[in-house]
């Protein structure tokens, strides 16, 4: 019997507030153990929760952006189980009226809408280390209130393909509003997964396990394909499959069984009696829907529709705001779009690869990189001095036009002293000029490359090409 594969995604998003949910602890990431908590992180009694506005701010601005329905009073709730990492033995979130439902989002390609059940509002819990040296676990409360939205998906996901593009489109959707960085690699964007498996053609839903432990697009990826093939195993085999959560091992590539899957009654959620029901004035909210930036999806057509980029092109240039506001600031001061696109495409983050950082950490200024794409594309300079001169910008911070200058970059435009490298060339590389007129014409990629070196790369290839077939054929 042939299965079909249903997922859905719990997403939750940390939130790029200056301070914690409930109170004013900092929110920095990667500080010393347990120096970044207070009582209220620690449930100490007596200790109260404040909300922080700028949470709520994010919160509505993620729902419009997302097209939910905003819940016109919405409150907190206690999620009640016991865990090392939650003091209280209680996280506060939302579980009756959580600040967004209903919402959407379109894929990209297919055009598919995928539906948002809802967007609530939430704290995490602080973090466990396990060292297996002295066989002991250490908690870090650094990370205990920090804010964070949760972003239930529709069960609609049909592959894991599927999965992670509406993932990549919410990620990006979530930076271009500025309510966070959705950096997975430091925990700001984190993803269960909800897979189950039904007969080809069946309109019920299949037993669901929830997969945690998910650090990477890849792992998400696996983790579908591993858990769809165990369950459709299963039930090809007779044997029925168990509601419960599973841990996913990347070494191993398989998830193992954690516990069996809590349902609703087993958190005996109930309203925070410390925190008031919130009014969400409709003022503020038409406020923050005129703040919202054009979206990835609107900004992609537009590109495409300007500047002639391909999909490709307006793809990867919309992946990051940073990126996006870079190339049109850039391709506006210096008129050329396509080879500003090629330049980000290329040697920006190839730079960007090789330091494992992000395109927002450079310190980059669209008028350097402006100055850079214009000097090569006039031929002031060639595409290698270029690189050096990007290079030298976004490592010392230095003038682009001072650079070239200082190392003398620029390319050979006097026509006499061009000839005068060509002859010269030609005269100690008698054998190269014997074998092209015998017909070797492969010989003048040597002879260029002997002209570039003797100029030290300052030479105009294309123009030392044509000097040196018009000196050869005569």
């Amino acid at each position: 019997m042939t299965y079909e594969t249903i997922i859905g995604l719990e997403v939750h998003i940390e939130l790029a507030t200056v301070t914690k949910i409930f109170c004013g602890c900092p929110t920095l990431f990667g500080q010393p153990p347990n120096t970044q908590c207070c009582p209220v992180c620690l449930g100490l009694p007596g200790s109260l929760p404040v909300l922080n506005r700028t949470v709520l701010l994010y919160s509505l601005r993620a729902c419009l952006a997302t097209g939910c329905s905003i819940t016109p009073l919405t409150r907190f709730d206690r999620k009640n189980y016991f865990y090392p990492d939650l003091p209280k033995a209680y996280q506060i979130t939302q579980w009756y009226q959580p600040v967004g439902q209903n919402g959407q989002l379109r894929l990209p390609g297919s055009g598919r809408l995928i539906g948002i059940r809802e967007i609530h509002m939430e704290e995490d819990a602080g973090k466990l280390i396990h060292d297996d040296e002295h066989d002991c676990t250490l908690i870090d409360y650094n990370r205990s209130g920090v804010p964070l939205l949760e972003i239930v998906s529709q069960p609609e996901l049909r592959s894991a393909d599927e999965a992670l593009l509406f993932l990549e489109t919410l990620r990006r959707t979530l930076i271009f509003t500025g309510i966070s960085d959705c950096r997975m690699q430091e925990g700001s964007l984190r993803a269960d997964v909800n897979v189950s498996v039904r007969p080809a053609g069946s309109s019920s839903l299949g037993t669901r396990t929830e997969i945690k432990n998910l650090s990477s697009y890849k792992a998400i990826g696996r983790a579908i394909l591993s858990e769809s093939k165990r369950q459709a195993d299963l039930l090809r085999s007779g044997r029925p499959v168990r509601q419960e959560t599973r841990r996913w091992d990347e070494d191993k590539n398989t998830s193992r069984a954690m516990r069996s899957k809590e349902e609703a009654g087993d958190y005996r959620y109930f309203p925070d009696p410390d925190l008031a029901v919130i009014p969400i004035d409709a003022d503020w909210l038409q406020s923050i829907r005129a703040s919202l930036p054009e979206m990835p999806g609107a900004k992609q057509e537009r590109f495409r529709a300007m500047y002639a980029l391909t999909d490709h092109e307006a793809d990867l240039l919309t992946s990051d705001p940073v990126l996006a506001k870079l190339f049109e600031d850039a391709a506006a001061l210096s008129g050329r779009a396509k080879e500003t696109a090629t330049w980000i495409m290329g040697e920006l983050l190839q730079i960007c690869k090789k330091r494992s950082c992000h395109p927002g950490d450079l310190d980059l200024a669209a008028a350097d990189l402006a100055t850079i794409v214009t000097q090569v594309a006039e031929g002031r300079i060639n595409r290698g001095s270029g690189r050096d001169v990007l290079i030298a910008v976004v490592d010392r911070g230095a003038d682009p036009v001072a650079y070239i200058r200082k190392q003398d970059l620029h390319l050979i435009d006097q026509p006499d002293e061009l000839e005068k490298l060509v002859a010269e060339t030609l005269r100690t590389h008698q054998q190269a000029v014997f074998d092209f007129r015998s017909g070797k014409e492969k010989t003048l990629i040597y002879l260029v490359g002997q002209v570039m070196r003797c100029s030290k790369g300052k030479a105009d290839p294309q123009a030392v090409t044509a000097l040196l077939k018009e000196f050869l054929q005569n």
